[in-house]
């Protein structure tokens, strides 16, 4: 059987581990965690998102970038402290606002595709995730920003999303629970939320069971063309870690997938291709619902709050995911309280009955192209494939992308062959 190692165990990883399992591939997925789902797919804003397709390349993006640079709790916070990676990034970033059309429409396109995909993977494998199928509505404070919205949701309704607007009476209707004050809003019924954690691990486990090899604890250290394909050099992480200066075990396999998140570009520079990801920080807090009273008071229904970038999850009856905010500042992971506290006081402002408490607080690193589509398909080099970049749609769009990812694979390499020896 044809060899297929996966770098990244977080969604898209899964996903392309699941696609190729069930196309007959023999696949190794190779993670530095210990389990799957540990890094930006442990506790995201939980949202199957189709209608937050809309790309961030546009030029009141830079400007509120350029005018909240000095605020520490901005939706949108730059560190301003340069370096080359950044630099080419935002350089790249404002080259593709002239595309800003027709990236949002295909993004639109390839959430409707993946939400078909995951729900298909959900019901065939028996995986609970918190689902709910109760729509996302996007609420707007002021005049000016929900007439803007016409011409977005144009471009969403294009891509085939079936969303349209609401008056502050039916977004009432529709989310009893919101005390704010609003001029309107857009509701898509269509759209869901759910756990990306438990749907991550309960996918993963389903790849266990058709003979996907997980490798945990493993650094990838290098990968370099091998006797008949690809030779991985990994080392052991964590507290179970080898000694220094070690040599590193080597996995061979045919072909290699990097699906290894905001570390893509690192690896893809060490096959020969450039894949400009930057780490985009988000944050999450987890709102534990312990009494009647709080279950009540929170939202049943997915909230997006266009103003502070800030979007809501309900996870069952005894949690509220409640996550937002974009922070460009390397691969700092540091949970900062000036960060977590904006989403503390939205969710007190918004729902003034739940009880914050017992919040749990979280960051994660969004891995973002500066087009922001994800980069799918074949590297230069013949057995090098990549699914990553996904930015904040990562689970949105995984479904889609696994599936186009698995089809390049195919398209080079039958379940059943093996690739002849590359010269070194």
């Amino acid at each position: 059987m044809t060899h297929i190692a996966v770098i990244g165990a977080g969604i898209t990883g899964v996903t392309t581990a699941y696609a190729l399992a069930q196309r007959g591939y023999r696949v190794t997925v190779l993670d530095r965690q210990r389990y799957a789902a540990m890094e930006t797919s442990f506790a995201n804003g939980g949202q199957l998102s189709a209608c937050n397709a809309e790309v961030w390349n546009k030029v009141s993006t830079v400007l509120h970038g350029i005018q909240w640079m000095m605020r520490r709790d901005a939706p949108l916070l730059m560190n301003p402290t340069p370096s080359w990676h950044k630099l080419s990034w935002m350089a790249e970033f404002v080259r593709e606002i002239a595309h800003y059309r027709q990236n949002t429409v295909e993004t639109v396109r390839l959430a409707l595709k993946a939400r078909t995909a995951l729900f298909a993977m959900a019901e065939a494998e028996g995986i609970d995730f918190d689902l709910k199928t109760r729509g996302i509505l996007h609420f707007y404070r002021d005049r000016a920003s929900f007439e803007t919205a016409h011409a977005v949701n144009a471009l969403l309704r294009e891509g085939g999303l079936e969303r349209y607007a609401v008056t502050p009476e039916e977004i009432r209707a529709i989310e009893p629970t919101l005390a704010g004050s609003y001029v309107g809003g857009y509701f898509t019924p269509s759209d869901a939320t759910g756990d990306i954690h438990k749907f991550t691990r309960g996918l993963a486990a389903a790849c266990a069971r058709k003979g996907v090899r997980f490798v945990q604890d493993a650094e990838v250290a290098t990968i370099a063309p091998g006797e008949g394909g690809y030779a991985v050099g990994w080392r052991q992480a964590g507290h179970s870690a080898g000694r220094p200066g070690e040599a590193p075990q080597v996995l061979q396999a045919d072909a290699v997938v990097i699906c290894a998140g905001c570390a893509s570009r690192h690896f893809a520079a060490m096959l020969g291709d450039r894949v400009n990801v930057y780490p985009v920080k988000g944050y999450s807090i987890t709102v534990n619902l312990l009494t009647p009273e709080a279950q009540k008071a929170a939202p049943e229904v997915s909230i997006l709050d266009e103003a502070a970038k800030i979007v809501t999850s309900r996870l069952g009856d005894e949690r509220l995911r409640v996550a937002g905010t974009a922070e460009f500042n390397g691969f700092n992971r540091d949970i900062r309280h000036d960060r977590i506290q904006p989403l503390v006081d939205w969710t007190r402002e918004q729902f003034p009955l739940v009880d914050t408490d017992r919040v749990v607080a979280w960051s994660g690193l969004r891995p973002m192209l500066p087009n922001m589509l994800p980069k799918v398909g074949r590297g230069r080099r013949p057995g090098v494939f990549y699914n990553t970049g996904h930015g904040h749609l990562g689970w949105t769009l995984s479904g889609a992308t696994a599936e186009l990812v698995a089809e390049a694979i195919a398209a080079e390499h039958a379940p059943g062959q093996t690739i002849l020896p590359l010269a070194a």
